[in-house]
């Protein structure tokens, strides 16, 4: 389709217009153009399989932020130990962590999901305050993974030190 061939209801758009709105209008209907001919050609294209899509370790449909490329400074290849772990007994001097690995990312997730579940525990603490007193089943998903993200959240600001722990222990 082009300027020239547009239905009889849409070239009246143009009709008693301006020039530099009929410009605009024609620009518009090109731009509009460009755009099926893209959806088209995409339509025929090969299509990309999920593993080509999500990184390796998240499942398809992952929804939370995750912590792969979270330290890319090269000076995060030997960071000290911070929060509970630079304090631990078990901790021997002059040892350094590689933030850039990803056991160092996996230790992440694991103080994520220990984050989590105090988190849980502390939400199951509070009660509900709907119309009705119950929660909906959406409701409740949608809270879910509001903690999920504050879990990831707290994890990557608050420096507790778990995941420093993990690492020492686990490298």
């Amino acid at each position: 389709m082009n300027i020239n061939s547009l239905p009889s209801g849409l070239s009246s758009i143009t009709g008693g217009q301006s020039s530099t709105q009929s410009a605009q209008i024609k620009k518009d209907i090109n731009k509009f153009n460009d755009l099926v001919q893209s959806v088209m050609s995409h339509e025929t294209a090969q299509t990309l399989s999920s593993t080509q899509i999500t990184e390796s370790g998240k499942l398809n449909g992952d929804y939370t932020s995750g912590f792969s490329g979270l330290y890319t400074n090269p000076d995060d290849t030997n960071a000290l130990p911070s929060g509970a772990a630079a304090n631990s007994a078990f901790v021997v001097q002059n040892k350094t962590i590689d933030k850039t690995s990803r056991l160092y990312e996996k230790s992440m997730e694991l103080e994520s999901y220990f984050v989590k579940i105090m988190l849980n525990t502390m939400r199951s603490s509070l009660s509900s305050s709907g119309l009705t007193g119950e929660k909906s089943y959406a409701g409740g998903m949608y809270e879910d993974m509001l903690y999920d993200e504050f879990a990831v959240s707290m994890t990557k600001n608050a420096g507790f030190g778990l995941a420093d722990q993990i690492y020492l222990q686990l490298a």
